[in-house]
């Protein structure tokens, strides 16, 4: 059992996005440890990338930051193995699929298992496509992990579900990243769609933002993803620890 798969075992895990390299290479360690005190059970540890379009104003500036610190794919990977001299907490590669082109599919599998990274999420891969990506980490023992959207096919979640390994992402609503006041009404019948084609947990992002929302999120799901308000801590120089503390005690609570 992956590290990624471990995290759902038994109680509502909760899932932290932050741009690896922002606002430097250096910090993301810190932050790591602070959102891991603070309960986060998963990091999603995103590549900065020049053109993120699922991505709201929040992350695209943290990718900003961080490209212009000089983060890259490599560096990334460094950032993951200096992430691994201290603690076993799952992280998950969260990019979009350009630069892991041209990093190469099987040298990105073998260096990323290398640097402790337990599985990868691209953003912008159509699963229909997906054979040769999912080919190279399953060699490489890699989780895979797809997102299925409220304008999901039905065929489109049963392969979502085939090519999955850890868990899925539930897109909660149409759009890009960011934080909303209110949870968007298609997240229920789309958990209900996912889990009649998969056993898998599945986790729900984009929107998420509030300890109510967290709790709200938690009836229906197994894990909930955080993201862009993480980005904003970062990006204000807050208190990522005392957050993620508000979050965890909502999921529980």
């Amino acid at each position: 059992m992956s590290r990624i798969q471990s995290t759902f075992n038994g109680r509502k895990a909760l899932i932290a996005y932050i741009t690896a390299g922002d606002p430097t290479p250096e910090k993301t360690p810190e932050f790591v440890a602070a959102l891991e005190r603070g309960g986060v059970d998963l990091i999603e540890l995103g590549v900065p990338f020049s053109d993120p379009i699922a991505d709201g104003p929040v992350i695209q500036r943290g990718a900003d930051r961080a490209l212009k610190a000089g983060t890259t794919v490599k560096k990334v990977l460094e950032i993951a193995k200096k992430i691994r001299e201290k603690s076993q907490i799952p992280l998950l590669l969260f990019t979009y699929l350009n630069p892991i082109l041209r990093y190469g599919l099987d040298a990105l599998a073998r260096d990323a298992k290398a640097a402790g990274i337990d599985g990868c999420l691209l953003t912008d891969l159509s699963v229909e496509e997906a054979s040769p990506y999912v080919a190279a980490m399953r060699k490489a023992g890699l989780d895979t992990v797809f997102l299925a959207a409220p304008t999901s096919t039905p065929e489109r979640l049963k392969l979502v579900g085939e090519y999955s390994t850890g868990f899925v992402y539930l897109v909660s609503r149409t759009g890009v990243t960011g934080e909303r006041a209110e949870l968007s009404n298609s997240v229920a019948p789309l958990v209900n769609s996912m889990r009649a084609e998969t056993k898998l947990p599945l986790a729900v992002g984009f929107g998420i933002s509030t300890p109510e929302q967290a709790h709200d999120v938690a009836q229906l799901a197994d894990g909930i993803v955080v993201g862009s308000a993480f980005v904003r801590i970062i990006e204000q120089g807050g208190d990522l620890e005392g957050f993620a503390r508000s979050l965890r005690k909502g999921i529980d609570g």
